[in-house]
């Protein structure tokens, strides 16, 4: 580490900036939240010692801290950190890839502070799917005023093309995942925690659509499968199929109304208004 004394206005000894760092890797925080009395210690030397060579201000250290190249405001929250280098993880090799060890790693913590913030890796892949799928945002359409039938039906057709579009590719590594093994506990305990909900959810508003005469008496599985089933397909093979020479895709838009159309004729009481 260079020589700080001339880059601090209070001159900052390198051997406090360097204890500095050791606490707040230690606790996998930024250095700005590591307390001074803890520096202190991990310097051997009292508090009031600490805020001499400080100047009285705690902002000398940081200042020194980012001399030395690093942001004393730290990195994102390792829940933040976790969350989105398991969901790349998945996205890259699947849910088999993800341990706690290799999401530590990506996201620069320690396997303790992921068992603090999620309790497991069950909880982060809860997290994981919580973040990147639509389902709370199914969840608060769903749990709102509902627009007309066909509006709602287009509203969420969006949120799962959206999922199943961004990246990272979680929502369709899930989908693989759950194909490919079915069998795998892991595999499928993460599947139904990401997916009954949303069919619970949307079987319980297609119901209602049933006793408001607006939909036709089916079960309201089969209605989920109908409506969901053929647009997931479509954004599920189109990134492949945008290979392929003789196709010609539609924009995400225009097969959005196509999905929601075809679903409201073969379901409908009315037909749909265009």
């Amino acid at each position: 580490m260079s020589n700080l004394s001339d880059s601090s206005p209070h001159a900052v000894p390198d051997h406090l900036v360097r204890a500095a760092l050791r606490v707040a890797r230690a606790r996998d925080v930024p250095v700005a939240d590591v307390p001074l009395i803890a520096v202190a210690e991990e310097a051997g030397i009292s508090r009031s010692t600490l805020m001499r060579h400080l100047g009285g201000t705690r902002r000398a250290l940081d200042e020194a801290v980012r001399a030395a190249g690093v942001d004393p405001g730290g990195q994102k929250p390792v829940r933040e950190r976790a969350v989105a280098a398991a969901a790349g993880l998945i996205s890259e090799h699947g849910l088999v890839s993800v341990t706690l060890e290799r999401v530590a790693d990506e996201a620069r913590c320690s396997v303790h502070s992921l068992y603090a913030a999620f309790g497991g890796r069950d909880g982060l892949l809860h997290a994981v799917y919580e973040r990147y799928s639509p389902i709370l945002d199914v969840e608060a359409v769903l749990a709102a005023p509902h627009k007309d039938l066909q509006e709602t039906v287009r509203t969420l057709y969006r949120l799962l093309t959206d999922a199943l579009a961004r990246e990272p590719r979680v929502v369709p590594a899930m989908f693989a995942d759950a194909l490919s093994r079915p069998g795998d506990p892991a595999v499928q305990a993460v599947f139904q925690h990401a997916f009954s909900r949303m069919v619970e959810g949307v079987g319980t508003w297609l119901t209602g659509e049933i006793a408001a005469g607006r939909i036709r008496d089916l079960p309201p599985l089969l209605l989920v499968q109908q409506m969901l089933g053929p647009l997931a397909s479509h954004f599920l093979m189109r990134p492949a199929a945008a290979h392929l020479s003789a196709t010609d895709l539609p924009t995400s838009e225009e097969a959005v109304e196509l999905f929601a159309d075809n679903f409201l004729r073969a379901v409908g009481t009315r037909p749909p208004t265009s």
